[in-house]
């Protein structure tokens, strides 16, 4: 026998589809705010920028190619962080400074 669903069953399985919804969109709350809290706590331990760079040449026996200063947003990745005594150094030994963030004027270095 073929009974029709009452609109009370109707309305209780769509209150249990609603329930399953509820708690996927939690779940997918609980997600973002571990991942957000994550992310902080990253962004926390990261060490602080250094004030100069020296971007190093294509392999370990090549000279260094430029110096930086910390924000510089030309920096390549073979490079790291010196300190400004290394940088001072750097430039006097020829290397070059980089022309965009100019840490030579930064550092009032003059040739």
């Amino acid at each position: 026998m073929n009974d029709p669903l009452s609109r009370l069953d109707v309305l209780r399985f769509l209150e249990r589809v609603q329930e399953h919804d509820l708690e996927r969109t939690r779940r997918w709350i609980a997600n973002e705010e571990r991942r957000q809290a994550e992310q902080r706590q990253g962004e926390q331990a990261r060490p602080p920028a250094p004030d100069w760079i020296l971007e190093l040449g294509l392999n370990r026996d090549s000279a260094p190619v430029y110096v930086h200063t910390g924000g510089c947003w030309n920096v390549a990745k073979r490079s790291r962080g010196v300190p400004r005594e290394a940088a001072l150094r750097a430039l006097a030994d020829g290397v070059a400074a980089c022309p965009q963030c100019r840490p030579d004027a930064e550092l009032g270095y003059l040739e």
